[in-house]
């Protein structure tokens, strides 16, 4: 019997709102061990660590605020945020980073924000989960002074070229592979590099509600992505890397206990 881990799951979105119970029990039942609730504002990540409140054990929870509302981020934010990060089912400061694609903040509130949220993941001692969209050599530049001072990072959702890739694994971070890679017009990319991550780095997640893999044998309920659905994407992973899926849950659940103490 295998398990897995998703690593990135919004599960405060309003899709979510009326059957949070089924969700959790279909990804129960698809042998999912443990989910990790992706904190975006103060308020997703207030709601993250409720719902982890009610979950434990099970659930675990990111606090921070992702660059779409970096300009939300202010002193008394982050104080809120560091009091968050202190509850025991807090495993990791974020989702930061930055996205040049949309710049619904603009790029120099994306970078403080950026640079306050390592401080705050500096302070609590957790690890940074992180995002980055048309970014890349800001972030890596801004990240490697602080590589050998932080508790560890991902870079979740990871859809960068090969560049890319091994400019985060040079720091040090770890990997997140979505539904993206089951995409057969965008993926393309991704499918060829995922066998280039060392096996250590390797981390799964759906990113649900969004990215629904495309080739899902089924119709999936509402259009919508959930953590049920992380098998199918780790049989594909597994099957680009050449191995089981028993052997990709076992390392991925492995490094993911490792990155986030749970």
């Amino acid at each position: 019997m295998f398990e897995l881990i998703d690593i990135g799951v919004n599960l405060t979105d309003k899709r979510f709102r009326n059957d949070i119970e089924d969700v959790v029990q279909r990804a129960k039942a698809a042998h999912i061990r443990a989910m990790l609730l992706t904190g975006t504002s103060l308020s997703s990540s207030e709601q993250a660590v409720a719902l982890c409140q009610q979950y434990p054990e099970y659930l675990y929870a990111t606090v921070g605020v992702h660059p779409h509302d970096a300009s939300s981020l202010n002193d008394q934010v982050l104080d809120e945020l560091f009091a968050l990060s202190q509850h025991p089912c807090v495993v990791a400061i974020g989702e930061t980073g930055l996205d040049f694609n949309r710049n619904f903040s603009t790029p120099d509130e994306q970078v403080l924000a950026l640079n306050n949220q390592i401080e705050l993941a500096k302070t609590a001692k957790l690890p940074l989960f992180l995002h980055d969209r048309e970014a890349t050599s800001t972030q890596i530049n801004i990240l490697k002074p602080f590589a050998s001072h932080l508790e560890g990072a991902v870079l979740h959702c990871f859809t960068g070229n090969k560049d890319a890739l091994f400019s985060y694994l040079d720091l040090g971070c770890y990997i997140g592979i979505t539904g993206w890679v089951c995409d057969e017009r965008r993926g393309l990319e991704l499918k060829s590099l995922v066998k280039e991550i060392p096996n250590d780095r390797l981390l799964l997640e759906t990113d649900a509600p969004y990215l629904l893999p495309r080739d899902l044998p089924f119709k999936a309920k509402k259009g919508r992505n959930e953590p049920a659905f992380l098998q199918h994407i780790a049989s594909s992973v597994a099957a680009l890397r050449h191995t089981s899926i028993e052997q990709l849950a076992a390392q991925t659940t492995t490094n993911t206990r490792r990155l986030f103490s749970i």
